[in-house]
């Protein structure tokens, strides 16, 4: 028992003294989702300021898999003294838990929160074949055709999911789940003829849209947008109400020392800031969306876990 006590102790000085020079060694980002999309270009967007700010490599890990609870997982069980650390975005983070029975990781307990960083845009796009311009035509061809439309998503709970099983809910529509690795394998399945549609990133889709390769049909944010003025939003186009907001944040495993979790906060933030960053991924459809301190944003991850648990019940949405 002693020396268990021990041990621990001499582990709580070691990372609380590793604070003190942090960070002294290369930094790995963990990204639970496949090279390309949206969160992929945020983080290669935000890396290069961290590295100049800090001082050391941040070397970019992408672990797909899970609908991201494979990376989640990962982060969730490395040492909590700053060199490992995830992005993520709302699925993983707020929604996952209300929509399986168990889950390998409990958010609230088992991080903590670094930064919110940016709100990333969906956007509703179909295979140019489907005879479908708007969200009227979308819910009248899949009320004429059940269950016969396959959409994508990057991952189970992940925005693109959330975005198409609300459609589905307050439609009144049955269309298949097909799922993938991230939003650039669903984007490939699309081109290819071999999904109909997805909720896509602005970031996945906004080569194809402008090369005709997709067809863009409406926009999931509360109002239109400057990148596309002349696309309407989901909920002006046909399902009053609707909205579903994207974002992205950086956790590190429970236990980051205050020190590390502050100057993590603290250089993110100011990495949104810069001018650069911030043009770079609103060509993307992706727009800096910081919160203040580190506290801050483990109080929005409460507040939008309740939310969503909320509308997951309400739209009667379940994965298991």
């Amino acid at each position: 028992m002693r020396a268990g006590l021990l041990a621990l102790m001499c582990l709580s000085w070691s990372i609380a003294h590793a604070a003190d020079t942090y960070p002294s060694r290369p930094i790995r980002l963990i990204l639970p989702i496949a090279p390309s999309g949206g969160a992929d270009i945020t983080a290669r967007a935000i890396a290069p300021k961290l590295v100049e700010a800090l001082g050391q490599p941040v070397i970019i890990d992408n672990r797909p898999g899970g609908g991201g609870t494979v990376g989640m997982s990962l982060a969730a069980r490395a040492t909590p003294d700053g060199y490992t650390i995830v992005q993520s975005s709302i699925g993983p983070v707020a929604v996952d838990a209300s929509l399986h029975s168990k889950m390998p990781y409990d958010t609230l307990k088992d991080f903590t929160p670094i930064a919110r960083m940016v709100s990333a845009l969906n956007i509703l796009v179909v295979h140019p074949s489907l005879p479908v311009h708007s969200v009227k035509d979308l819910i009248n061809y899949a009320r004429a055709n059940p269950k016969k439309l396959n959409y994508g998503s990057s991952g189970t709970g992940h925005a693109d999911h959330l975005a198409a099983e609300i459609f589905k809910s307050m439609a009144g529509v049955q269309m298949q789940h097909i799922l993938y690795k991230g939003g650039a394998p669903a984007m490939t399945e699309l081109l290819g003829g071999n999904i109909e549609l997805i909720f896509s990133t602005v970031s996945t889709a906004v080569t194809f849209i402008k090369a005709g390769r997709v067809r863009p049909v409406a926009v999931t944010s509360a109002q239109r947008v400057a990148l596309f003025p002349d696309i309407p939003t989901v909920a002006e186009a046909g399902l009053p109400g609707f909205v579903v907001d994207n974002w992205y944040c950086v956790l590190g495993p429970k236990g980051l020392p205050k020190a590390v979790t502050t100057r993590l906060h603290r250089e993110y933030n100011r990495a949104l800031a810069q001018a650069d960053v911030g043009k770079r991924l609103e060509s993307f459809g992706i727009f800096p969306f910081p919160l203040p301190t580190a506290e801050a944003f483990g109080d929005y991850i409460k507040s939008e876990t309740a939310k969503y648990a909320r509308v997951v019940k309400e739209a009667g949405i379940r994965i298991d």
